[in-house]
Order: structure tokens, then C-alpha cells, then sequence
């Protein structure tokens, strides 16, 4: 059997992985996987594009960036799965990456019921803690969610 009737094609890496084949292409574009073509210029893939794919996947839903993860998957061979030793190298790569991930959801779920999405966390004083939107001071996003401190009622915020 030729090597390229052995590969998968697009719709069936799609199929296998759970994925769009429009995400299949843009990870093609952004080097996270390769394709080879046929004469028609059809895209197949190798099977060990299935574990790549499924590593993009769990690091997007840990929240990783496509950036980060295809930081790690450079350093790792396209013309194979990778092993168990190339993981071992890539994995201590993301490990502080996952703990801020982890710590950013504890703080979440220790405010989540009073957050309203500016940061102050508390519909009841938001005008106290966050009284002129100064939390917008400190920059972009929930700023008490992201770990900034909010000051205690009545408190200036030194900005």
C-alpha cells in the first residue's frame, strides 16, 4: 500500500480528533500539524497527527494559547507520535504555566457568586470598592480576579 493511501484524510483526522476540518487547517497553517498532499493537492495526514491534534485540544481547555502550545509541539518530531521520553522533555514547560491557570480558577470560584465582571467582586459595594471604576486603573480585565487587591471601603486607592 502506498504511504500516502495509508494516511488520513482531512475529513477523517476530523471525524477521529472531533474537530472541524476548518481547525484542522488552521493548525496546519500555524505549524501545529503537517499534511502532505496528493498529486490532486489533496491534504493527508500522518497518523501521529491524531495525538497532536488531541494534545492541542487538552491544553486549550486547560487554557492555554494556541502560541504556547505550539511552542512546546516545535520541539517535538512531526514525523512521528511522540514517545514517552519527548513528553517528559515539553511537559515541565507548561507545569508553572498550569499552576497560575489553576490559581486564577480558585480565585474565581472563591468570588464567583458576587462577581459582576468589573472586578470588584460584589454587586452590594461595588460603589464602595470600586467607586469611579478605579479598579480600570490598574488595568485590562477583572482586576480583583486577576489577584490585584481591592481597597477596603472608604480606603483610597493611592491612585
Amino acid at each position: 500500500m502506498p504511504v500516502l493511501e495509508s494516511r488520513l484524510s482531512v475529513g477523517e483526522l476530523a471525524r477521529r480528533a472531533g474537530v472541524a476540518t476548518s481547525a484542522l487547517r488552521y493548525y496546519e497553517q500555524l505549524g501545529l500539524i503537517a499534511a502532505e498532499r496528493t498529486a490532486g493537492g489533496q491534504r493527508r495526514y500522518a497518523r501521529a497527527m491524531l495525538r497532536r491534534v488531541a494534545f492541542v485540544r487538552a491544553a486549550q481547555q486547560v487554557g492555554l494559547s494556541l502560541d504556547e502550545v505550539g511552542a512546546v509541539l516545535a520541539r517535538l518530531p512531526m514525523d512521528r507520535a511522540p514517545n514517552k521520553a519527548d513528553w517528559q522533555a515539553v511537559s515541565p514547560l507548561w507545569v508553572a504555566r498550569v499552576d497560575a491557570r489553576i490559581a486564577e480558577l480558585e480565585r474565581l470560584r472563591e468570588s464567583l457568586t458576587g462577581c459582576i465582571g468589573c472586578g470588584c467582586l460584589s454587586l452590594r459595594t461595588c460603589r464602595l470598592y470600586n467607586a469611579g471604576d478605579t479598579a480600570a486603573t490598574r488595568g485590562p480585565g477583572a482586576r480583583w480576579l486577576l489577584g490585584d487587591t481591592p481597597p477596603k471601603p472608604g480606603e483610597s486607592t493611592g491612585m
